[in-house]
């Protein structure tokens, strides 16, 4: 048996014994049959307070207010009316609560005041209308403390909620940075490869000086692409503003251009940052923009034909504008949409979205465009 129908139990009994015990004092003990019904009827009624609250109060009002006509004060019958009261309180809106109270207090010092009036005996109806009062704010109190702590619980759910969702999108961005910085490690110096061991394949007979010299940027390339990934993990183990300030920018684009001049890629760089207030970008700005230029070098030793690429930088209306074009095969079936089978280029608008910048791609005269435009403020701010 439940902890709440022992008490319920335990009503019961009280009101059953203070009805039919032989109490010392005359008005303490039901006058009559009639009576003692009704000093009993609270008892049984107890045990449906918690489905039916209101009408169990109004039903212990009522008897009470009857054995009191019938001059009888019982104690059980009082007992159960606070009861009733205590639950109506606790179990239902304050605006009922505060309706049945009232309507009981009145009902039961009517009564009293009544029987007063006519008889002159007191039958303590302002201690009891009192006492009502009181069992309704105790129950008032009791509502208020479990809506309270469902609060306080829910709140705690949510908060859990959020926090698995804040470490699910962490980890997924995690996941994404990682991506990316493994793209631009590698791809770049594995596209160098492909086409210096293509050349050595073919020259490897007719031209073997040729061979030798693609082999040999093979070796520099494979060195470099294995310092970069040592370089990745190195950053991967840093905190975030380490890792930023470890991530090359365009103070090293003359070693980017380099390397792909060695491939065979002959390029042309305008720089028209001149006017750049204090000659500085902002840190991821600065990043971002050479990523752009890395993916595009890599796009036109990949997919361009010609072996020739255009990189321009400029400043623009407080924004950086990064745009590299290379000459294309529109014969091949891959032309007009370089690294589309790859990520390159997604992880690229990821990391333009990332200093809200905007990234362009695709077929332009005489070629192949990748165009960034990079707030400067934005990025600063944010």
């Amino acid at each position: 048996m439940s902890p709440a129908w022992i008490a319920d139990v335990a009503l019961l009994l009280f009101v059953v014994a203070a009805a039919l015990a032989p109490l010392p004092v005359a008005e303490l003990r039901p006058s009559g049959p009639v009576v003692l019904v009704l000093v009993l009827l609270p008892g049984p009624a107890l045990l449906l307070r918690r489905r039916w609250p209101t009408v169990v109060l109004v039903v212990c009002t009522l008897a009470y207010a009857g054995a009191l006509l019938g001059g009888t004060v019982s104690p059980g019958a009082t007992l159960a009316m606070l009861v009733a009261m205590f639950t109506v309180a606790r179990d239902t809106s304050r605006r009922t609560a505060l309706s049945a109270g009232a309507v009981a207090v009145t009902v039961v010092v009517g009564v009293g005041l009544g029987i007063l009036l006519v008889t002159g005996h007191d039958p303590r109806f302002l201690q009891v209308g009192l006492a009502l009062a009181l069992a309704g704010a105790v129950g008032d109190a009791a509502r208020s403390r479990r809506e309270y702590l469902t609060a306080i619980v829910d709140r705690a759910r949510r908060a859990e909620q959020t926090r698995d969702a804040e470490a699910r999108r962490r980890v997924t961005e995690e996941r994404l940075r990682i991506a990316r910085d493994l793209h631009d490690a590698v791809a770049h110096q594995i596209s160098v490869i492909s086409l210096n061991a293509g050349v050595a394949s073919a020259a490897l007979e007719t031209r073997p000086e040729k061979a030798r010299e693609a082999l040999s940027t093979i070796r520099t390339a494979s060195r470099d692409v294995l310092g970069q990934i040592g370089d990745m993990l190195s950053v991967l183990r840093a905190d975030e503003t380490t890792a930023l300030r470890e991530q090359p920018g365009l103070a090293r684009l003359p070693e980017l251009v380099e390397s792909v001049r060695v491939a065979g890629l002959d390029v042309v760089l305008r720089d028209e940052r001149d006017d750049l207030e204090n000659g500085a970008l902002p840190l991821a700005v600065d990043i971002v923009a050479y990523r752009v230029i890395q993916e595009g070098l890599t796009n036109a030793l990949k997919h361009g034909a010609g072996a020739r690429a255009h990189i321009l930088l400029r400043l623009e209306d407080d924004a950086l504008e990064v745009v590299v074009t290379n000459p294309i095969d529109r014969a091949r079936p891959d032309a007009t949409a370089p690294a589309a089978s790859g990520f390159g280029l997604v992880g690229l608008k990821e990391r333009v979205g990332s200093v809200r910048g905007n990234l362009e791609s695709g077929p332009a005269p005489g070629g192949f465009r990748l165009a960034a435009r990079l707030p400067i403020e934005k990025a600063v701010a944010s």
